[in-house]
């Protein structure tokens, strides 16, 4: 099972998942967009066995109500998620909540009514699509990064909880990746990435998949974007603390 299967990342593990199971499903937002790329599988795989889902997993209602007609998923790839840019204290509460839900709170649900059937069948997987901002932060993004925290170290956490069981837990963590993630926001970035830095969703899902099939705990998809990763976690964390602050008052 993908989330946020109606584009970008979303798309690009679907297709690269279409040839290596039986039955795959579809989770998004948009129905259009899944139905037509559940149309382009079954072209491409005809013993391909596709089932769309149209869910609002910014809702946790909604996605609670998804969890009865799942049934058993091998594989859960948890990759929806969205942005904000924004000084935390200009971010209203509502679009917050939202971002936790579809960000933390949509698969920590899944992953715990899934889980459980995985580890019974000593078998499965669970990707999960965090950030680089799971890993460091930045002024202007503090509910995604909040999030994405949340995500990785539950990931992390997982992942040697199951040790010996059969199931395997991987996280990426991209940086800028060219997926309209910029335009979908309700207001612009207040920096933009440079462009040495962004790489295609076609990319960031290949070295992901191939990190989640090698049983790898965690990828961080682009050369330029592992080196940066590098050299953030090499860095004291004051020092960090004292760019920020400087970015910050540039921002403001």
């Amino acid at each position: 099972m993908v989330t946020g299967a109606s584009s970008g990342i979303g798309v690009e593990l679907a297709k690269l998942l279409a040839p290596r199971v039986a039955h795959l499903a579809l989770v998004a937002r948009r129905v259009e967009l899944l139905e037509a790329l559940a149309t382009e599988l079954r072209a491409a795989h005809p013993a391909l066995q596709v089932t769309v889902l149209p869910c609002d997993l910014g809702d946790l209602a909604a996605v609670k109500a998804l969890g009865p007609r799942l049934g058993e998923v091998d594989v859960l790839v948890n990759n929806a998620g969205a942005g904000d840019a924004a000084f935390f204290a200009e971010v209203e509460w509502a679009k917050m909540e939202q971002l936790f839900t579809l960000n933390a709170l949509a698969p920590a649900f899944l992953m715990r009514h899934l889980l459980p059937g995985m580890v019974a069948r000593g078998r499965g997987g669970i990707l999960n699509v965090s950030s680089g901002f799971g890993l460091t932060s930045l002024p202007t993004f503090g509910p995604y990064v909040a999030t994405k925290h949340f995500l990785s170290g539950l990931t992390e956490t997982l992942r040697a909880e199951v040790v010996g069981t059969g199931v395997v837990v991987t996280q990426s963590c991209p940086g800028p990746v060219d997926t309209g993630f910029e335009a979908a926001l309700a207001r612009p970035l207040y920096v933009s990435p440079p462009k040495c830095f962004v790489i295609s969703a076609k990319q960031c899902a290949a070295e992901t998949f191939a990190a989640f099939e090698r049983g790898a705990a965690f990828v961080v998809p682009g050369f330029r974007m592992r080196l940066v990763t590098w050299l953030i976690g090499a860095t004291p964390r004051w020092v960090l603390q004292l760019v920020q602050a400087g970015v910050a008052r540039r921002l403001r």
